[in-house]
């Protein structure tokens, strides 16, 4: 049997039409369901270098929603001054001021916002384009007291863009932990920065030195200072220096650093 060209441009052209309305639908009828998934995944990425709980693959995503309700304070900090804005903040935009949230603030957003971002600074070895007026700080509560925080860190590897938390003791000059969330890194090579026994080499690990020089890194070889290094990931030199640098840019002077000598000073 044969069929005209009409009748097979019309067939395949009806298919597309089906198949179009399905998937926009799909999408549409997931929304709320993925917006919720990415809400959830932030969550567990910040419980997870929060000190609240030993296992975060062991732990319900009921129980991960309870202690982020309950123990994770998220607060807007002005990068330039170091100032704590709290739950809000108001930006002055040409257009207009812009108030923005704690509870909903999306950092990586903003950075697609000229009115929220700006240009980082020429040549910084993180490699960043542009950087957010306002960072995205989670302070963590227990018992009333503080007893961490948890910073967002970002900065280039060898073939893509580190995305993670570090999180600091209250003393704001011990790390606590750290962990990534996406990259595009070689697995087995740049990948490891996803391993747990590379990751347990940084709690405990001091910001500063004597003199009170930034002196965290990740050395090539085998850390030599094991108060302030980390030993670098086998094959992967390019991942590790990207790790250390990008530590380096947001806990100093043009990220959290003049919040953290704050915190540090008692004020």
């Amino acid at each position: 049997m044969s069929y005209s060209n009409t009748y097979i441009v019309g067939f395949a052209a009806g298919i597309c039409v089906f198949c179009s309305i399905f998937v926009s639908g799909s999408a549409v009828a997931l929304k709320e369901r993925q917006v919720q998934n990415a809400i959830l995944d932030r969550q567990k990425n910040v419980i997870s270098v929060s000190g609240l709980v030993e296992d975060i693959n062991a732990t319900s995503p009921e129980e991960i929603q309870r202690l982020f309700s309950e123990n994770i304070h998220p607060k807007l900090v002005n990068l330039d001054t170091g100032a704590v804005s709290g739950d809000s903040a108001v930006v002055p935009c040409d257009g207009g001021d812009v108030t923005i949230e704690a509870a909903t603030y999306d950092q990586q957003k903003a950075l697609k916002d000229p009115c929220l971002s700006e240009s980082a600074p020429e040549r910084n070895n993180a490699k960043l384009l542009t950087v957010p007026h306002y960072g995205l700080m989670y302070e963590v509560v227990e018992g009333g007291k503080t007893t961490a925080f948890i910073l967002p860190v970002e900065g280039k590897g060898l073939w893509s863009t580190l995305y993670g938390f570090i999180s600091l003791e209250s003393d704001a000059e011990t790390v606590k932990g750290l962990t990534f969330y996406k990259h595009a890194e070689t697995p087995g090579l740049g990948g490891e920065i996803d391993n747990p026994k590379w990751k347990a080499q940084w709690p405990g690990k001091g910001l500063y030195d004597d003199e009170g020089e930034f002196a965290l890194e990740v050395v090539k070889g085998r850390a030599k200072d094991t108060n302030h290094q980390i030993d670098g990931l086998s094959g992967a030199t390019l991942t590790s220096r990207g790790v250390s640098y990008l530590v380096d840019y947001w806990l100093g002077e043009h990220g959290f650093g003049p919040y953290l000598e704050t915190v540090r000073k008692g004020s």
